[in-house]
């Protein structure tokens, strides 16, 4: 099977951790673990998050002296692929004995997004509102809540292509795991004369492997994470996790702008376009994600009622 797998940003840096190298790299080893028994049977490709890297080489970069002004977002996005895309290459070949390539991703948006106009992604460490406000005013950022804390938000595009897509398919068919699209790929445009030019943004990492995942015309999408299941009245006392769901179901649900409902929204877009699974889980639960015995499944056969 061809399978695309997103990694969520627990998978390198857990909320309220340092953002040490020696840190993100065990998350890391313990990633490439999880999927080692999916890559010796199928054929992956591993898309990731870069949310707090991001924001960590955004906020270096505007502070330092030796600059006359910050570097763009495109221009961290690429540092943040390379980097990460290392890491994940690495572990897989050290920990499971895999071949792996990490190609630099570009991902192609258009110019009149609205969204380029409504920041709504959050990057960066986590801060109390006081502190938010404050380098908020002092570097000219947006800020917003997220969960009970505040963080920088970015503008996210929809992705509309993906410029490496024919050398993504030519790698995964040599047998090779790929590592590509990281932190949604590198924004760019292009312009009356097909020049790409890159863009100040992110693009959300699930809706590109969404993407990937058509293009590729992939058996499955699995976007793994640190939570067990998506859950019908997430943060209630009535909360109960949703073993296995038609897009239509989900799309009558509202879940959080920040965490689940970019998941949610990618997995039913990829059986929407004609993919046969979805689903969306634990990290460390993967093979058994895949095969429905964890998780949350999406596939374009309703579940049945229960008499």
């Amino acid at each position: 099977m061809r399978i695309v797998v997103a990694l969520g940003g627990n998978a390198l840096l857990r909320r309220g951790e340092t953002p040490d190298a020696g840190i993100q790299e065990k998350h890391v080893q313990a990633a490439a673990d999880a999927l080692a028994p999916l890559a010796r049977r199928h054929r992956l490709i591993v898309t990731h998050g870069n949310g707090p890297q991001v924001g960590l080489l955004a906020l270096e970069t505007a502070g330092d002296p030796a600059l006359t002004a910050p570097y763009p977002f495109d221009v961290l996005g690429a540092q943040t692929q390379g980097m990460i895309g290392y890491w994940l290459a690495q572990a897989l070949h050290n920990r499971a004995g895999l071949p792996a390539a990490a190609v630099l991703t570009r991902t192609l948006v258009r110019a009149d997004d609205p969204a380029l106009r409504q920041p709504a992604k959050f990057i960066g460490p986590v801060y109390d509102e006081e502190t938010a406000r404050r380098l908020a005013g002092r570097n000219g950022w947006q800020v917003r809540r997220d969960g009970s804390a505040w963080r920088r938000v970015v503008p996210s595009p929809e992705p509309a292509d993906v410029v490496e897509l024919p050398l993504i398919r030519l790698i995964a068919d040599s047998g090779t795991t790929v590592v590509c699209g990281g932190g949604g790929g590198v924004p760019v445009v292009a312009d009356e004369d097909g020049q790409l030019h890159g863009v100040e943004a992110v693009v959300d990492k699930d809706l590109t492997a969404a993407l990937l995942a058509s293009a590729l015309q992939a058996d499955a999408l699995l976007l793994l994470t640190d939570v067990a299941a998506v859950e019908d009245g997430h943060g209630t006392a009535a909360a109960r996790p949703i073993r296995h769901a038609h897009p239509a179901g989900l799309r009558a649900r509202t879940f959080p702008a920040g965490s689940m409902g970019p998941k949610v929204d990618a997995a039913c877009r990829f059986v929407e376009s004609g993919g046969a699974l979805a689903a969306i889980g634990r990290l460390e639960e993967a093979a058994a994600v895949l095969a429905g015995r964890a998780g949350t499944t999406v596939s374009p056969v309703a579940p049945a009622r229960r008499g």
